[in-house]
């Protein structure tokens, strides 16, 4: 999936940044990276290996060495800075901007921004948000709950009842994250984050009634923004001419964005209580993530010796 972009003008909202120098089309500044460099080398007049689309930070440090140069210094270094093309400038520790500095974001028509944080605080904040903001992403028919601090992706063709499971799992005191749609992103090699698009956020659809606000009708713990996708249901229309796994000794996984995710497959039938079923689904992935396999551990009871499958 292709990485997307954010608008720098939702990076100032989120952080409260002050604008010292704002270009009038500063709205169509877009953030394409989510690596962001503090540009000490670049200041001394390195650029080998210098990438111009991430926001630039300057902080104690590039803050005192522009202040060791003469004016005519200053401004040459800034300008060839500002030269590449920079996205952004932004000013830690509510530094006050140089005369030279402001001369030439007006000439390039660059942004120049401010905050209160320090550096490092400011720097690892804003880059935790790019990733989560430019992760690669997908949409996929859903439904995502958390469920004993386990985020619990539930899929299936419409009809088979993940709206009611999810509406049933709110009721047992747990939270819902998403319905229908679940927008997904790769925020690591590792870690799949899960949201609801903004339109439908908190709102459930259960067929027979129509639209349920889950915010307004349970309370705001029974909702939450995101939340990491550990584990995947599977819901089906029960097959009597399928072959369902009764033990649970078979590890299965879901692929989504390159990331295999546990899961299991449970069939649909008449009498069934789902949201049950998903609850305790959900403990049993924490149980066997600290180690016990119910399913394992009665093997060993029936077949101390282990199961052999080797055929003669």
């Amino acid at each position: 999936m292709p990485y997307s972009s954010v608008f720098l003008t939702e990076i100032i909202k989120y952080f409260e940044l002050e604008e010292v120098y704002a270009p009038e089309d500063i709205e169509k500044v877009r953030i394409h990276v989510a690596d962001v460099t503090r540009p000490g080398l670049q200041l001394a007049g390195y650029y080998d290996h210098f990438g111009p689309d991430r926001i630039q930070l300057i902080g104690n440090m590039e803050h005192a060495f522009l202040d060791k140069l003469t004016p005519e210094q200053r401004e040459e270094r800034l300008q060839a800075l500002f030269e590449k093309k920079i996205p952004c400038l932004i000013l830690t520790r509510n530094h006050v901007a140089h005369d030279e500095l402001l001369r030439v974001a007006e000439k390039a028509n660059i942004p120049v921004l401010r905050t209160h944080q320090a550096t490092s605080e400011f720097m690892s904040s804003l880059v935790k948000y790019l990733n989560v903001e430019l992760a690669p992403r997908i949409s996929m028919h859903g439904v995502l709950v958390e469920v004993n601090g386990e985020g619990i992706l539930i899929l299936g063709e419409s009809g088979v009842g993940k709206s009611e499971t999810a509406l049933e799992i709110v009721k047992r005191g747990h939270r819902l994250i998403a319905d229908d749609q679940v927008e997904i992103r790769r925020v690591s090699e590792t870690t799949l984050l899960g949201r609801a698009p903004e339109v439908i956020r908190h709102l459930i659809e259960i067929r027979g009634i129509g639209i349920l606000d889950v915010k307004e009708l349970y309370g705001v713990s029974s909702v939450k923004l995101q939340e990491s996708i550990d584990f995947v249901i599977n819901l089906e229309l029960w097959d009597e001419k399928k072959t369902y796994d009764r033990l649970g000794i078979t590890d299965e996984t879901t692929e989504i964005l390159g990331i295999q995710v546990p899961s299991i497959t449970i069939p649909v039938g008449p009498g069934r209580n789902l949201a049950i079923i998903v609850e305790a689904a959900a403990i049993n992935y924490r149980v066997k993530k600290m180690g016990y396999n119910a399913a394992k551990d009665l093997v060993t009871r029936v077949f101390p010796g282990g199961l052999n499958t080797d055929k003669e």
